[in-house]
């Protein structure tokens, strides 16, 4: 395994579709565990691919219960609502409110190839859905928002 470069803020990777992974070698084996180092290393609580330079559908993930690594990763269903602080290993020192769902349930592949489901709430299902931003070129920044706490004492 080995450290890899988080790409920052202003490269133009971060804004471009990463490609589906139809590759399932050791090549992507490698990808993810140093992936899995680097976030680890940063202590962030999600990597994507493209973060470290590679416009692949893949990234890894851990909210403290253990490490996921999701390839070719899609939400199926979304429910409810939360918001939340939120930042990114991308942009460091900036942080924001953002609204992402609730609940999610996740689609995607393992470093083999089979299909799996995830069902995620929290923190977890918030960092599905930062990390499959990464990977359409969106950041967090672009959704940051208001909670519906401040606009009402804005009398918004």
């Amino acid at each position: 395994m080995a450290y890899r470069n988080i790409v920052k803020i202003g490269d133009p990777v971060l804004s471009k579709k990463s490609r589906k992974v139809d590759k399932f070698d050791d090549r992507l084996g490698i990808l993810l565990d140093d992936m899995a180092e680097t976030m680890y290393q940063a202590q962030g609580a999600g990597l994507s691919a493209v973060q470290v330079g590679i416009l692949k559908r893949a990234c890894v993930v851990d909210v403290g219960d253990g490490l996921l690594e999701l390839i070719n990763p899609e939400v199926i269903d979304a429910q409810g609502e939360q918001f939340e602080q939120e930042g990114c290993l991308s942009i460091p020192g900036e942080c924001g409110v953002t609204m992402r769902p609730a609940v999610v349930k996740v689609k995607a592949q393992t470093r083999t190839g089979k299909w799996v489901f995830y069902k995620a709430e929290g923190l977890k299902a918030r960092c599905f859905c930062h990390e499959i931003d990464h990977m359409d070129g969106i950041l967090f920044t672009e959704r940051i928002t208001e909670t519906p706490e401040a606009a009402e004492e804005a009398g918004g």
